[in-house]
């Protein structure tokens, strides 16, 4: 008997946990709750009408995102600026990012191109910004700025490669957001563009630059945030 109630609650608990987690990364990404903002389980819990040990599980995955941090003796809370934090980021992704472009230009097929081609389509025909989400990307926008910039890199075959992709683009997601909200406005479609255009004319250099200068200027706008913001950059 017990061992049908625990299978019969725990998909229920799962659901919970799935609801509140998906919640919580929404609202940080919209920016609902700042940099350094406390993220007080018993008030997530009470507000979203479920357990704490549910919220906690919510917690645990959106820290393992780095969209939330896990403080010793102080629970749990959105980042806050840290210039230094950011730019280690930055410079994770400037190190690895060109050079799986480099092999996925030298190995990328035919449907890799056509697949890079469909991607920036429907980057550049998705709007930035919808009134009904405020400042931030829209989501269908970040979506697609996701799998424009992972489909550049997919011809180089290397799953591994592209799950350190994976990880480094969704810890600088939220930096990505706080610059793009504060920084002067770029001329993302230019940009995204000229690196299409590179990569499916086979021009590796060209390209690996590109991308290198497009990750250059959002670490430089998210340290300007930093600084006039009174972060402790390094």
């Amino acid at each position: 008997m017990t061992g049908t109630i625990h299978n019969a609650t725990s998909p229920g608990k799962q659901m919970l946990s799935e609801q509140v987690y998906a919640h919580l990364r929404d609202a940080i990404m919209r920016g609902q709750y700042g940099p350094g903002a406390a993220l007080k389980p018993q008030d997530l819990a009470r507000e979203q009408g479920v357990s704490l040990a549910v919220v906690r599980e919510a917690l645990v995955r959106v820290v393992g995102e780095g969209l939330a941090d896990r403080l010793p003796n102080r629970g749990f809370a959105v980042p806050a600026f840290s210039d230094q934090r950011w730019q280690d980021i930055t410079q994770a992704r400037r190190t690895v990012e060109p050079v799986v472009l480099r092999l996925s230009i030298e190995h990328g097929d035919l449907d890799w191109e056509s697949r890079v081609r469909a991607a920036h389509h429907r980057l550049a025909r998705t709007p930035e910004h919808v009134p009904e989400e405020g400042e931030s990307y829209s989501s269908a926008w970040a979506e697609a700025h996701r799998v424009f910039h992972r489909t550049l890199l997919e011809g180089c075959g290397n799953p591994v490669l592209l799950e350190t992709f994976d990880r480094l683009w969704t810890a600088s997601e939220l930096a990505r957001r706080w610059a793009a909200q504060r920084a002067p406005r770029r001329d993302a479609l230019v940009e995204h563009a000229r690196l299409e255009e590179a990569t499916l004319a086979r021009d590796a250099d060209a390209a690996a630059e590109l991308l290198t200068r497009h990750l250059t200027m959002t670490g430089a706008a998210l340290a300007t945030t930093a600084h006039e913001c009174g972060g402790d950059g390094g």
